[in-house]
């Protein structure tokens, strides 16, 4: 695995990630990463012309925090890749598959599956990148066709997410990635999409602790350091009738960091969706998903005035999550 270096990671880093604008860096971004000192970077499809470019663009990013930040990507497979052929692999296929297969010859699946996750690592570990938004642990009833999850999900059986995230997880970590499970505590009963509104789960939590299983079983099987997660823009009654996962503070210690047992790093998921519409502007959200428990905001786009608006809102980084940032570095 590549050694990073922290040389600059201090209480003063912004527990933001944030996206860029495009290809290269221009002056103004450059100003701006260097007195910000988010604690991360995240690429789109937007940032990824071909391999010299992004190595480049790396570079270039983590030269104006001084460290090796981390430097995100959703490379799920599927209809969710950020690096498109010609210049990556156009084969990577969407995580229902691998369930499938899983139904049939466990062994078989789990093998693909390290497989897969090898390869996916392998594409983007010599570019810079080495934090990957994947696996999606999500639960998904046969029922549920959103599109939002749907086949980004290993599929219905918590016991087979489990196995197959378990295996995902190992594969990346082994290879030199950063897996990120998602999206605690489960947003596969979701029937509305939150890239364009709230979803509300109304299952009891004896149903929702079984969708929160998988989460739960890649907690217990790697060193939490090794692996983030990522929440979900849900609400669930049962667990808080008022705020969705990622603002809930009753869902982020008491479930996340309780009754998974997570103490890894997290970060919420992207804050311009419109799930979250109704809670202020996206610097609003970064401020109080830190404020209930969260570890870093996710803010993927936006101008450089918002995004300082949003180093504004958040203040510098806690100690618990500087502790985390400090362990993943070693």
């Amino acid at each position: 695995m590549r050694r990073r270096v922290a040389l600059s990671l201090s209480a003063d880093t912004t527990p933001i990630i944030f996206g860029c604008t495009g290809t290269a860096l221009d002056a103004d971004e450059i100003a701006f990463f260097r007195d910000a000192k988010p604690a991360g970077f995240i690429l789109f499809q937007k940032n990824c012309a071909d391999p010299q470019q992004v190595t480049a663009l790396c570079a270039a990013l983590r030269d104006t925090v001084g460290w090796d930040a981390p430097i995100l990507i959703d490379q799920e497979g599927g209809r969710v890749q950020r690096l498109k052929p010609p210049s990556w692999p156009g084969d990577f296929p969407a995580m229902r598959p691998f369930g499938q297969v899983f139904r049939q010859n466990e062994n078989a699946a789990l093998g693909v599956v390290e497989n897969n996750y090898a390869r996916l690592a392998d594409a983007q570990v010599p570019l810079g990148i080495d934090v990957n938004c994947v696996p999606v642990l999500d639960v998904v009833p046969e029922e549920n066709k959103v599109r939002a999850i749907d086949d980004r999900s290993f599929g219905s059986d918590p016991d087979a997410v489990a196995a197959l995230g378990i295996a995902a997880v190992k594969a990346s970590i082994k290879a030199g990635m950063t897996p990120v499970m998602k999206h605690m505590p489960g947003h596969g009963r979701a029937v509305v999409d939150s890239h364009y509104e709230l979803p509300h789960v109304h299952e009891g939590r004896d149903i929702l602790e079984r969708d929160w299983q998988p989460f739960k079983a890649v907690a217990a099987a790697v060193n939490n350091d090794d692996v983030w997660g990522m929440s979900a823009h849900v609400i669930y009654p049962a667990l808080d009738p008022d705020l969705p996962a990622t603002l809930s503070p009753a869902i982020i210690t008491g479930i996340m960091r309780a009754a998974i047992g997570f103490d890894g790093l997290l970060l919420s998921d992207d804050l311009f969706m419109n799930a979250l519409e109704k809670y202020g502007d996206v610097p609003a959200r970064s401020r109080l998903c830190i404020e209930a428990g969260l570890d870093i905001a996710l803010h993927c786009h936006g101008t450089v005035e918002e995004r300082a608006r949003a180093v504004e809102a958040v203040g510098t980084i806690r100690p618990e999550t500087l502790r985390r940032l400090m362990d993943w570095v070693k």
